[in-house]
Parts: C-alpha cells; sequence; structure tokens
C-alpha cells in the first residue's frame, strides 16, 4: 500500500477516535480499531465471530471490556 494512502487513513481513524470519545491518543485509536474490526465481523460473519469466542474465551472477556470502555467514553463524551 502507498504511505500517503495509510498516513491519510490514519488521519482518519485518529479523527474518528477524537469524535467519537472526545480526546485521541495511540491507545484510544488501537482500541477503536480493534472496535471497529470486531464489530464488523460479528455483522458480516457472525459465525467466525461465534467460532473466535469459543476458541478464546479470555480474549472475548478483554473485548467485552474493551467494547464497554468505549461505550462508557462516548456516553461521556456525548454528555458534554
Amino acid at each position: 500500500m502507498d504511505q500517503v494512502f495509510q498516513d491519510q487513513f490514519e488521519a482518519l481513524i485518529e479523527k474518528y477516535t477524537e469524535l467519537l470519545l472526545g480526546e485521541s491518543n495511540e491507545e484510544l485509536v488501537e482500541k477503536v480499531k480493534i472496535w471497529v474490526l470486531y464489530t464488523y465481523i460479528s455483522k458480516s460473519m457472525p459465525a467466525l465471530a461465534k467460532h473466535w469466542n469459543t476458541l478464546y474465551p479470555d480474549s472475548k472477556e478483554q473485548l467485552k471490556q474493551l467494547i464497554y470502555e468505549i461505550k462508557q467514553l462516548n456516553d461521556e463524551h456525548r454528555a458534554k
């Protein structure tokens, strides 16, 4: 992939994170990437997500915590 495209796409994700959560940093951007990708996978290929959840129950719990954290940060941001 072209480096310019990658940089510009990273800027898009960073801005999305900022608009979603009210702030943006490297850790939050990575969490949002995981959240977005998992959400897409679970909707477009639910059997795959279910299979992964079964194979990796500890990671599933981490993912649930991440999803809860993003929801909480988004709710706080929207309340401002």
